[in-house]
């Protein structure tokens, strides 16, 4: 904690009025926010946006928290919640994205960059299990410890180890097959 203060009380004084403190918190939770929002969507841009409506959310129930001192699972149950919707909303007027990368793939040619190396991780992180995917985008992306997810997705540390290692073995395997 970069200023002495507990999520605790910055909660406390972001309710009583201090603008200052919830910017802290954002500060403090923002790239874990985004990278539950990344791990439940698959894209980056919609996952940037949903971060957003989630900390607006955040903001507009802050007073309904139980347990200030546990605001960072809070947040990202909010977010995972607000993913969900926006998921369940797009289902109905927008095509799979599994049959776009599907689609995407056919069209790669074998003497690809850097780039499409890039793109090509990243559309194997998106087939990922959601539990796999949430695990690795919030461990990589927010530098948290084993303990620190497991207290924010509800599960032991020896669970959130199992899933890495499921994770990463799903996309070694992914990526080597797809480079034969």
């Amino acid at each position: 904690m970069e200023d002495g203060k507990s999520d605790a009380d910055l909660v406390r004084e972001a309710l009583s009025g201090r603008t200052g403190a919830y910017a802290l918190l954002v500060h403090r939770w923002s790239a874990r926010v985004l990278a539950v929002c990344h791990g439940r969507v698959g894209n980056a841009a919609a996952a940037e946006d949903l971060a957003q409506e989630t900390l607006l959310r955040a903001l507009r129930s802050l007073g309904s928290i139980r347990e200030p001192a546990r605001f960072g699972s809070w947040v990202c149950g909010i977010a995972t919640r607000t993913c969900l919707d926006w998921l369940k909303s797009k289902q109905r007027s927008e095509i799979a994205l599994d049959s776009v990368e599907a689609t995407a793939d056919a069209r790669q040619s074998p003497g690809e960059s850097s780039d499409d190396s890039w793109d090509r991780l990243y559309q194997e992180i998106g087939r990922l299990p959601m539990e796999c995917r949430d695990v690795l985008m919030l461990y990589y992306f927010s530098n948290s410890t084993y303990q620190d997810l497991g207290s924010m997705l509800g599960v032991s540390a020896a669970t959130i180890n199992a899933r890495l290692t499921k994770a990463r073995q799903l996309l070694r395997r992914r990526l080597a097959e797809a480079g034969n």
